[in-house]
């Protein structure tokens, strides 16, 4: 496509140079530009792409588009639940007879198709490109986990969609967004701007959890028709005759299509939430109120989501991504719900992330579990002593044991916590101290398979961990 006819799409406030050349491709990398090719110097959280452009010259880039100017031959100046959501409307539109493409958090597929996820939402040319292939190969439907990084960074704003789901809004995030009402500004962005409609798609719908103490304000921004859903006084899509056991969820759909009974293997409240969620964004589609039953009642297991962990020690044995003081305790309630005996759960905080959060979640933890044991998580190039520590001072006011790992598990006798830096021997600790009802959560990584350590990863994955350290100790 020639650079002009780009240019027409756009109002750039400066232009300089020829723009009767042919672009070849869009490069936000300049390791990737090969000639002909258009590079976007961005200006990123770790780096700014206008340090590259030499290189992105280097190799063959016949135009730039930069937010500052510069000596080049041409420039253009121009943020809990979301991945068990679309999960689950990935099998609602299944059920629904859409074939269904996913961008998140775990991975990006579709059918047999399945390849790694760098970012939550991927950069704008990879996201149309991927966009373009999984049209190509079939897709009729795409559900994407939107985050509020995208969001700011605009990366999805040539994106047509026709539904977007508010889940919640709690601290996360804040080492790059610094304050809750910034946070929440990325996250209005798609209800505010994104879903106004146009005459390519003139109906567009908003889904919104009516529960969250946000959600009054994303359906005050909204720009269409709203939707919502939730388990307190006029929520549009809730749920009635609810029961929560070890073995999932039963309840009564209450809808504006009407009611209708429903049964899922998840566990817990918060899960209800993103059940919730799916079916209102698969009634904002205007799909049949029993495919969404099916596709609730037919999804099994999301990765590193309370993901299972077999083993023969007669323990529950639990992996989850909750990596937040709220979706710590999320998790930790639903499990205090189902339990019968101990919980014992294992986490730790992430490096170079907001420090704020590692007292709360220590707090959280010890609160609602019997015992805690606070390891790392990835400490990328924070010292792991340092957050651990950090961790272990919302802990400490509340005034319960700190057993030290040797003692454990004859003096393990009452509620308390221990410190265990390496997280190899942390999961083999809480291995050791179980017995059997016990629940175990290892918290924070789920699906990750490994960890940062410096700027290096290595693998690691607690799901393999946990069922090694179980094998070990019969």
């Amino acid at each position: 496509m020639q650079l002009a006819t780009l240019l027409q799409a756009i109002t750039p406030l400066k232009v300089d140079g020829a723009s009767e050349m042919e672009i070849q491709g869009l490069y936000y990398d300049s390791r990737q530009v090969v000639p002909g090719g258009l590079f976007f110097a961005l200006k990123g959280v770790a780096a700014d792409g206008h340090r590259f452009i030499g290189s992105a010259l280097q190799a063959g880039a016949v135009a730039v588009v930069a937010e500052d100017e510069g000596p080049v031959p041409f420039g253009i100046t121009g943020t809990n639940g979301k991945t068990t959501t679309t999960y689950l409307l990935e099998a609602i539109l299944e059920e629904a007879g859409k074939p269904t493409a996913v961008l998140g958090t775990v991975n990006y597929r579709f059918r047999e198709r399945v390849f790694p996820a760098p970012n939550t939402t991927p950069e704008s040319v990879d996201l149309q490109r991927t966009l373009r292939e999984l049209a190509d190969a079939g897709a009729q439907a795409i559900v994407m986990e939107v985050s509020s990084h995208a969001l700011e960074q605009k990366r999805v704003d040539g994106c047509s969609f026709d539904v977007g789901v508010f889940t919640n809004l709690t601290r996360d995030h804040l080492d790059y967004h610094v304050t809750m009402d910034a946070y929440l500004a990325s996250k209005v962005r798609l209800f505010a701007e994104l879903l106004a409609s146009d005459p390519v798609k003139p109906r567009r719908r908003a889904v919104v959890n009516s529960d969250d103490p946000h959600g009054p304000a994303v359906i005050a921004a909204s720009v269409c028709p709203v939707i919502t859903y939730g388990l307190g006084a006029g929520a549009e899509v809730t749920a009635e005759e609810v029961s929560f056991s070890v073995t999932g969820i039963t309840g009564v759909f209450v809808t504006p299509a009407g009611r209708m009974p429903f049964r899922s293997p998840m566990l817990g409240r918060f899960n209800l939430a993103n059940i919730l969620a799916a079916a209102a964004a698969g009634l904002a589609l205007e799909l049949p109120l029993d495919a969404i039953r099916r596709g609730i009642e037919g999804h099994k297991q999301v990765p590193g989501r309370l993901e299972r962990v077999e083993n023969d020690r007669g323990v529950t044995l639990l992996v989850d991504y909750a990596h937040t003081g709220d979706a710590l305790e999320n998790v930790l309630t639903t499990i205090r719900e189902i339990a019968t005996d101990r919980i014992v759960t294992v986490f730790g905080c992430g490096g170079d992330r907001d420090p704020g959060k590692r007292p709360i979640m220590g707090r959280v933890a010890a609160e609602l579990s019997d015992l805690a044991i606070v390891t790392s998580d990835n400490p990328r190039t924070e010292d792991p002593a340092t957050i651990m520590t950090q961790i272990r001072d919302g802990i400490v006011p509340l005034g319960l044991a700190e057993y030290r790992r040797e003692e454990l598990p004859a003096a393990y006798a009452g509620k308390g916590f221990v410190m265990v830096e390496s997280r190899r021997d942390a999961i083999r600790l809480a291995a050791r101290v179980v017995r059997p009802g016990d629940i175990v959560l290892l918290a924070g990584k789920g699906h990750e398979d490994y960890q940062i350590i410096g700027t290096t990863k290595h693998h690691f994955d607690d799901r393999e961990e946990a069922a090694a350290a179980f094998r070990e100790l019969g």
